[in-house]
């Protein structure tokens, strides 16, 4: 199993671009087995889902 050093970095990578599919697998099992990084997973996408509705708030209009 991967360290969890390890799989919050892919966390955090997975929010800016596509893992590859053996990192994917690689993160999919260590969620499956590691109840802090899953809920580390979930604060992830969150703060991500958050600061992106914030920054379409914040952008000027455009007439």
């Amino acid at each position: 199993m991967q360290s969890c050093k390890r799989a919050t970095e892919l966390m955090s990578q997975q929010l800016d671009r596509e893992l590859s599919g053996s990192e994917k697998l690689s993160l999919k099992m260590h969620l499956f087995m590691c109840r802090h990084c899953r809920k580390c997973d979930a604060q992830f996408k969150v703060l991500h889902r958050l600061a992106s509705a914030r920054s379409q708030v914040d952008k000027p209009d455009k007439d």
